[in-house]
């Protein structure tokens, strides 16, 4: 039987896009009609995972009439949503890219303060949620004047419901989460060394502090992203590493939320650590193949998944 996800993403967006003939400054520059989608990182995990066939629960915080158009767009992708409602306008992204080049600009706009009433009222939230799900995934930013440690209260409440937490975060917020310990998490190289308390790491020392981690309790997963290289996954089992199949980068808008979600839909039918890899992968490669901002679509992820397979079964592993 499946098991359950929950995703929660604290400072949620609308990613709003549009393309223009020739970026330039000082000049009035004339963009195509802006596309609007859902954004902010468990809200991508959670439209990813509905690709792949795999329902989710969404918790989100929703302010002011941005908040209420991202409520009307999961609502049109049929998520299941809790919005909790905030005081403060629900922040926008945006992103343009500039036609002649193919370039891309995004800009990213921090969210607004969500004060300690409304804090409070999250936490009690995902305490009353009766019937826990299995797989709890914290993904994305934290909105401004938001203390990290409020991610390691999250986390104990998840934990005390036995539920396998997934962080995928940056800054403090992701070393406090993996001092709390977690069930997975998704750095790159360099987040990694930051945790691992060096100021840069090699495949070798990589390897170390990725197994260091492991060995004090810090995560039972580690996934390190390593762009358009890859990724490498590490458990008490050991190493597997895998390399990204090459296509033409459209934009990177929602590759690691997509990633993060080929995971998760593997370890919901308790598949193995190989699958979880290569299907992490294919979602992430799958999703910078998309215009703009959007997220992958579910053919090119089953292309993509059988090519890894085969070279896979190529090398003979």
């Amino acid at each position: 039987m499946s098991k359950s996800v929950l995703t929660i993403t604290l400072n949620p967006c609308i990613d709003k896009s549009s393309t223009v003939k020739g970026l330039v400054p000082e000049k009035k520059l004339r963009c195509e009609a802006p596309k609007y989608e859902p954004g902010g990182g468990g809200i991508n995990v959670s439209r990813a995972l509905k690709r792949l066939g795999i329902a989710s629960t969404t918790i989100l915080t929703s302010g002011g009439r941005t908040g209420k158009l991202l409520e009307e767009l999961l609502q049109k992708e049929e998520l299941d949503i809790l919005p909790l409602p905030v005081g403060n306008e629900t922040r926008e992204n945006f992103i343009v890219v500039d036609t002649l080049n193919n370039q891309q600009f995004r800009f990213g706009f921090p969210g607004q303060p969500i004060s300690e009433d409304e804090q409070i009222n999250i936490l009690r939230t995902i305490e009353s949620i009766s019937t826990f799900p299995e797989i709890t995934i914290i993904s994305g930013s934290l909105p401004e004047q938001v203390k990290p440690e409020f991610i390691k209260d999250i986390i104990q409440i998840c934990k005390h419901k036995n539920s396998k937490v997934i962080v995928d975060t940056s800054g403090k917020a992701l070393e406090i989460a993996v001092n709390e310990g977690v069930f997975l998490v998704k750095p790159n190289i360099g987040e990694l060394a930051a945790l691992s308390g060096k100021s840069e790491l090699t495949e070798t020392t990589m390897d170390e502090a990725a197994k260091n981690l492991i060995q004090n309790g810090k995560a039972e997963i580690i996934v390190v992203s390593l762009g358009a290289k890859g990724a490498v996954l590490y458990s008490e089992k050991g190493k597997i590493q895998q390399a990204a199949p090459l296509v033409k980068v459209r934009s990177t808008v929602g590759a690691g939320d997509s990633m993060v979600a080929g995971m998760v839909s593997v370890m919901v039918n308790e598949g193995n650590a190989e699958e979880i890899l290569r299907m992490g992968i294919a979602c992430g490669t799958a999703t910078t193949m998309a215009e703009g901002t959007g997220l992958f679509l579910k053919e090119d992820v089953d292309n993509l998944y059988q090519y890894l397979l085969q070279k896979h079964k190529g090398n003979g592993k």
